[in-house]
């Protein structure tokens, strides 16, 4: 039954039993009815009061017979009420668990963005620092005379000023571009402290692109050693005249400098290239004209010291070997 029609239904109930009743009750009071005793009058309003409450249960009846909503309001409140309850409850770790999947979602959005935005960036050759590239490198002691924390302070603001002239060459000021880790930075103080000879080496630990406001970079440490000596023959390769008319001398001396480089990082080397005197190429082309030896030997041969960070200089010499 639709409200509208209940509530009809109601009123015209409430007007007829209260008609009825009122008229059975002036009957009574004509009629002098009385009930336990009671004055007549006394009986009339009590039959006024029992109508009035017989139309008040029959409006009740009524409504909770055609309106099951009214039925459960009624009968089931407390248990819903009760299950409403525990089922908030539920919700509020299950609600709370939604929001930190959106953030994690969004989260993720964000680094997939980014990493849409590298791999662009990667393609058309935008990086002005790689990962995993040196940004500065510098020798470092330990000394009495000399404090140890403000040496590494020093070391970091000229990589800062390096780093800065990379990422943003046209800015005039000089900000705090480059980001590292305090308990970095105390963990190769306490090495430092013990005494020695070191290289610090900052490296980015992600792609940068250019103009980028931060720089975040972590501190290797390395001890400061000697890596080759003068006069050391590092690598050496042998080879014969048909392999050069095949494959070219260029091919060898590449060969050679390579397995040089390979050596030298093996031994803790921070050089990236080995770098050769100049006219010893032309020393060793002039030799192979005026030999006419079938087999010989290359050699690439240090022509100083060199510590941990400083460049490696070589020289080649070659000889015909014996057959």
């Amino acid at each position: 039954m639709s409200g509208w029609l209940l509530i009809l239904f109601l009123l015209l109930l409430g007007g007829l039993i209260s008609t009825l009743g009122d008229l059975l009750g002036s009957k009574i009071g004509k009629a002098r009815f009385s009930i336990l005793k009671l004055r007549p009058k006394k009986t009339a309003v009590i039959i006024t009061i029992l109508t009035g409450s017989f139309i008040s249960a029959s409006s009740l009846s009524l409504m909770i017979l055609v309106n099951r909503q009214l039925r459960v309001g009624l009968f089931r409140l407390g248990d819903l009420q009760k299950r409403l309850k525990e089922s908030r409850e539920v919700l509020i770790p299950l609600k709370q668990e939604r929001e930190k999947l959106e953030t994690k979602i969004i989260d993720k959005e964000k680094e997939l963005l980014k990493l849409e935005r590298n791999l662009i960036a990667l393609r058309s050759g935008k990086f002005v620092i790689r990962s995993g590239q040196s940004l500065f490198i510098s020798e470092i002691n330990s000394s009495a005379e000399n404090n140890v924390r403000s040496q590494i302070e020093k070391i970091i603001i000229d990589a800062n000023r390096s780093t800065e002239k990379v990422v943003n060459p046209n800015r005039k000021d000089i900000k705090n571009l480059l980001l590292l880790r305090k308990n970095h930075i105390d963990e190769i103080q306490k090495i430092i402290a013990k005494g020695g000879s070191w290289v610090i080496n900052i490296k980015s630990v992600r792609n940068v692109l250019s103009g980028e406001n931060f720089v975040y970079a972590f501190p290797e440490i390395t001890e400061n050693k000697i890596i080759v000596k003068k006069g050391e023959v590092i690598t050496k390769i042998s080879f014969d005249q048909n392999e050069i008319r095949k494959k070219g001398f260029g091919d060898k001396i590449s060969l050679l400098l390579s397995s040089s480089l390979a050596e030298v990082k093996r031994r803790g080397s921070l050089a990236n290239e080995i770098k050769l005197r100049s006219d010893s190429v032309n020393d060793v082309r002039d030799f192979l004209n005026k030999n006419d030896q079938t087999s010989f030997e290359l050699e690439a041969v240090s022509l100083r010291n060199s510590k941990t960070a400083q460049p490696i200089i070589v020289e080649l010499n070659i000889y015909y070997l014996n057959t």
